[in-house]
């Protein structure tokens, strides 16, 4: 009996052994692992994909996971919620998360222009933002970056928001959840919608509609894609934040660096639908409105800009959000330097 209890403590304590072991192991493996929740997939982010791709994110010692959303709101609640480490938004759903506890901070930009594009029903010539007059277009979900940034450019341009048609006015719908505004679009018989790479392309592909011109275009630069994280995961774990932005950073050097189709090569693998000659495409179409940001760095004066298209859009509340409330540009300057 002295014997089998003996056995029973050598056993227990195995076990106890084994399991603070693996507890251990987890801990050292929780430290460097990051789940990165995006907004939805595009090539407009083509240097995370990049920093993926070639193990960049591994270089700097990180265990990084990536999951899609159906939109900013979709991620920011996966971030508030601890399914998220880190999401890229639209840095307008950072604005409106403000007063929640633990409240999301910027810390580094992605993108610098509006990265979708006007795709039309019928082929056009020479477009200009005039032939969008008396016709509807699907601008996204209500209060997102997207939809935002094009009613800024249609009222910019003189024209007005509205339903009725017939007198000129542009009905622009937000009604539409974000990822599925291409298959409105093929339903619905609206003239014109806007669309991310690879989806506008592959529309135009499938006979459903012709890609135009970009919308970055007419809206110019402006803060469009962010990283953003709690203020407790900045605290506490800097260093991988830090790790994080330099992997991407890299992602957009080697962009810059190497031709569209070596790009599209390295992006391959991240979408398998597409061939590099499609990838080289929407690669180009980027790099010719000057997409993506040479720094991490967001500037007060585009977080201004910013302000301003969400404060003069139809909202129903007033934000005075300030810049040193929502963005820390520590990690991102260092990087910069």
């Amino acid at each position: 009996m002295q014997k089998v209890k003996n056995i029973s403590i050598f056993i227990v304590a195995l076990l106890i052994m084994l399991v603070a072991s693996l507890m251990f192991v987890g801990c050292g493996e929780n430290e460097n692992q990051i789940r990165l929740n995006e907004v939805t997939h595009s090539i407009f982010y083509a240097p995370l994909y990049v920093a993926y791709n070639l193990g960049y994110f591994e270089d700097e010692g990180l265990d990084v996971t990536i999951e899609s959303a159906t939109g900013s709101d979709a991620s920011m609640t996966a971030l508030l919620s601890g399914s998220a480490d880190i999401v890229l938004v639209g840095p307008e759903t950072v604005v409106y998360s403000q007063g929640t506890q633990d409240s999301p901070i910027i810390f580094g930009q992605l993108t610098q222009k509006d990265g979708s594009f006007i795709v039309s029903r019928d082929k056009i010539e020479d477009f200009t933002l005039d032939d969008l007059k008396g016709t509807t277009i699907i601008g996204g979900r209500q209060g997102g970056m997207p939809a935002m940034t094009l009613e800024y450019i249609i009222e910019e341009a003189g024209m007005t928001i509205g339903t009725d048609t017939a007198s000129g006015e542009v009905n622009l719908r937000t009604d539409v959840a974000f990822n599925m505004v291409g298959s409105e679009f093929v339903t619905s018989g609206c003239e014109f919608c806007t669309l991310f790479e690879p989806t506008a392309t592959n529309l135009e592909n499938e006979g459903n509609g012709y890609v135009l011109d970009a919308v970055g275009e007419f809206s110019g630069y402006l803060p469009y894609t962010v990283f953003a994280t709690k203020q407790s995961f900045l605290d506490e774990k800097s260093e991988q934040a830090e790790k994080f932005l330099r992997a991407v950073y890299r992602g957009y050097q080697y962009i810059a660096d190497n031709n569209s189709l070596v790009v599209a090569q390295a992006l391959s693998s991240s979408f398998s639908g597409m061939t590099d000659q499609e990838l080289q495409i929407a690669v180009e179409q980027y790099l010719a409105i000057d997409a993506w940001c040479s720094s991490p760095v967001m500037s007060e004066q585009s977080f201004t800009k910013m302000m301003e298209i969400i404060n003069s859009t139809t909202q129903e509340t007033e934000y005075n959000v300030t810049y040193s409330q929502v963005v820390d540009n520590s990690i991102a300057n260092l990087i910069a330097e």
